[in-house]
């Protein structure tokens, strides 16, 4: 298979990586004054460098990927989409190996249900350099599938298998989904707290105020879901918070998010994620204080590293 890597960031450069290690034709596209020539990998999964190809528009694209993996902050995903057009051939998918709501279904509008893979990736990534990224927690593998039930299964099992042999651990399930939002209830519990207090997973459960700020999120974003028809993986807000601090905090427990980065940047994911809860509470006629009040303050942690950047 012949691979395009959408957005070279953290996950990005794991992939391009990962890929480009295991023999595949596989080329990043990166933003203009970007482009990488090699990536070192270290962490959890393995440390070597590998020598990668990379390219700042898609014209400079010497084949037609058969997958391309779209892996830009969710902000971007609709102008990522477009960007990719010219070189979705025929026969061509995507995958979306992104955060949030929202990024499938814009994908599913340009192209189409047959032509969109989903994934859940709840693994962390953290970029140290240009060229240097390390793999930092895993608390399950990748899980890809569709949820529309118009990709061929066994396209989809192989595909798991190809990126687990690459090095990426993944599996196929039909209830993809589902895990995709199990982890944007994971990413909305942990991710902005972090990101505005500064401190990583593990400082969040074990302090009370945020324990408990933690659990109203949680119990909203049910409340919702409920309301929206939304299938869980869990029969209850108190089954999912029983696994979140007895199994996915454990796991992850020393990583920051990597929101605390963007804030400071300015320009974060939290539409994609609490804020997208907001808005289906309104759609489904659902009240969520606390993530709207969360949404709020980072929002506002934006517009002050805005202010102090000059911007």
């Amino acid at each position: 298979m012949k691979f395009l890597v959408a957005g070279v960031g953290a996950i990005g450069s794991v992939y391009l990586a990962f890929l480009t290690k295991a023999g595949y034709t596989t080329c990043g596209l990166v933003k203009k004054g970007k482009v990488k020539n090699k990536i070192e990998v270290e962490g959890i999964w393995g440390a070597f460098s590998v020598p990668v190809k990379t390219v700042e528009s898609v014209s400079e694209l010497d084949f037609i990927p058969d997958l391309i993996v779209v892996s830009v902050k969710s902000y971007d995903t609709e102008q990522i989409l477009k960007t990719v057009k010219p070189v979705v051939g025929a026969n061509t998918l995507l995958l979306i190996a992104q955060n949030g709501y929202g990024n499938y279904e814009k994908a599913v509008s340009l192209y189409g249900e047959e032509r969109v893979v989903l994934s859940r990736i709840i693994f962390g990534a953290e970029q140290l350099g240009e060229e240097k990224v390390r793999v930092t927690v895993c608390a399950d593998d990748v899980v890809i599938g569709d949820p529309s039930g118009k990709i061929e299964e066994g396209f989809l099992k192989n595909l798991a298998e190809l990126f687990s042999k690459a090095g990426i651990p993944t599996r196929y399930n039909r209830q993809v989904y589902a895990f995709l939002w199990d982890k944007i209830i994971y990413n909305c519990a942990l991710n902005p707290l972090s990101a505005l207090l500064e401190v990583n997973y593990g400082s969040l459960a074990y302090n009370p105020q945020t324990k408990d700020l933690m659990n109203r999120i949680v119990e909203e974003i049910f409340l919702v879901m409920e309301a929206g028809n939304i299938k869980s993986l869990w029969s209850s807000s108190k089954e999912y918070l029983e696994n979140f601090y007895s199994k996915l905090i454990p796991s992850t427990a020393d990583h920051y998010a990597s929101m605390l980065k963007d804030i400071k940047r300015g320009k974060t994911e939290i539409d994609a994620l609490n804020g997208a809860i907001c808005r289906l509470g309104k759609k489904f006629g659902v009240e969520t204080p606390v993530n709207e009040v969360i949404t709020s303050l980072v929002k506002a942690k934006e517009l002050i590293s805005n202010f102090k950047g000059g911007r």
